[in-house]
């Protein structure tokens, strides 16, 4: 099995996983990235009606197999996870970010393994930036495929479609998008 070295947070997976198939554990371009996401997404998943009614395939088998076992840390890892977890979290709290318990725990995993995150979310950025923890927007992970020929620009252009369709655009989506593939975003 490929070693997953870049973790896709939860909204970033949703984003991505049902058009970019198989999305998880493809290694792609001569560095061998490689997307997994952490065992608790579905966790996240089963507890939350509003994801369970929006991305109701994410239980298909295609997907379901797709997400296991990505990340297969060791218990001196595990250990080490579980203390930057309660170090990432009274950081965020402190400084009053609103990060999800899976959020601060896929960051722990991205500082402990040195590896980055892919997200979207504002806050989780602002905390991995306190932290050192490289990040990716699902954009710029999307340029990084296609820079290493895993996807084209017409896919992109139709991903960023059905996400303008489905009222489900990233923060910044209009600017980054034009930042990263230097072309206004299809509507």
């Amino acid at each position: 099995m490929p070693t997953c070295n870049i973790i896709v947070d939860s909204c970033s997976y949703f984003r991505l996983a049902q058009n970019i198939r198989p999305l998880l554990k493809t290694p792609f371009g001569k560095e061998k990235h490689c997307l997994g996401v952490i065992e608790e997404l579905d966790k996240e998943y089963e507890k939350n009606p509003t994801l369970k009614h929006k991305f109701f395939w994410v239980n298909q088998n295609e997907y379901a197999d797709n997400r296991k076992k990505c990340f297969s840390p060791t218990r001196n890892q595990r250990s080490k996870i579980n203390h930057a977890f309660f170090f990432i979290r009274e950081f965020a709290r402190d400084s009053q970010f609103s990060v999800s318990e899976v959020d601060i725990i896929a960051l722990s995993y991205s500082y402990v393994l040195k590896i980055p995150v892919v997200t979207d979310d504002s806050d989780m950025l602002e905390v991995a930036k306190e932290y050192n923890i490289s990040t990716y927007k699902t954009l710029e992970l999307l340029k990084l495929m296609m820079d290493n020929g895993f996807v084209t620009m017409k896919q992109i252009r139709s991903i960023a479609s059905y996400w303008t369709y489905q009222n489900d655009t990233p923060k910044s989506y209009r600017k980054d998008f034009k930042r990263i593939f230097a072309e206004d975003p299809p509507r």
